[in-house]
């Protein structure tokens, strides 16, 4: 089994900054990307940004040029740096890792994860 836990969330003033933290443990093969949602009340859960295990990265329109994700591969960590947050930046931040479990069942196939999620809200 894989579990993400996810860390970082928290209330910051319009203009502020956040880093979010997602570290994935258990069973674990190989991690083919990780990346974050995010889901505001009465709304769907939407990307906001992925990682690939090679470093390639994808950004939500709405917030390339201020979120910056990154990845330390060695721990099986992703972290997502917030800047310049806005009160629509406000929702559940969901972690996401697309992963091949360990373990001796062939052919390894990836599933995905999911964290438990965290809440950035961001108000004056």
């Amino acid at each position: 089994q894989v579990q993400l836990v996810e860390s970082g969330g928290g209330l910051v003033q319009p203009g502020g900054s956040l880093r979010l933290s997602c570290a994935a443990s258990g069973s674990i093969f190989s991690i083919l990307s990780m990346g974050w949602y995010r889901q505001a009340p009465g709304m769907q859960r939407e990307l906001v940004a992925v990682i690939t295990s090679g470093g390639s990265t994808n950004y939500a329109d709405s917030v390339k040029g201020r979120f910056t994700i990154s990845r330390d591969n060695a721990k099986n960590t992703a972290y997502l740096q917030m800047n310049s947050l806005k009160p629509e930046n406000t929702a559940v931040y969901y972690c996401n890792a697309n992963v091949i479990p360990g373990g001796s069942v062939l052919p390894r196939r990836p599933y995905d994860y999911w964290g438990q999620g965290t809440q950035v809200t961001v108000s004056s």
